[in-house]
């Protein structure tokens, strides 16, 4: 099961963080189809927010078609994001983690890592996807 979190000091709204954290748990096999949601109560006591929030968040996953509501029963996991193999996901995980290691041992701080790690995603961003971003341009 998912536990989230909320970063008060965010500028991202708390259902906009919860929507993130199931996408991110679906792509990298922590959730599967299938797979219980937290309920709206626990959510609300794990993270202090709203009730409202949360469900504004498991609908708007709902009309993704990411999760089924059923009646008495919880929200679900229904759906999938990214086809990779759970070994290679897990292998490519462990490198990260060793990488964030020497880059906390440099000094840099997560803002420094989230701003290496996106210049990094945009310099080799796929062929399509840059098309697609000059074309916005």
């Amino acid at each position: 099961m998912i536990n989230f979190h909320v970063d008060r000091s965010s500028s991202v709204p708390a259902y906009a963080q919860l929507v993130r954290q199931v996408r991110e748990a679906l792509r990298i096999g922590t959730l599967r189809p299938g797979d219980q949601l937290p309920t709206v109560r626990s959510v609300v006591t794990s993270c202090t927010v709203n009730p409202t929030t949360v469900l504004k968040a498991y609908r708007e996953l709902e009309l993704s078609g990411l999760v089924e509501a059923r009646q008495g029963a919880g929200t679900f996991v229904s759906g999938t994001l990214g086809h990779a193999d759970p070994h290679v996901m897990a292998r490519l995980r462990g490198s990260l983690a060793r990488w964030l290691g020497q880059a906390r041992e440099a000094g840099l701080e997560d803002e420094d890592v989230q701003a290496l790690l996106a210049s990094v995603i945009a310099e080799n961003a796929t062929p399509a996807k840059r098309e697609n971003a000059e074309g916005a341009a």
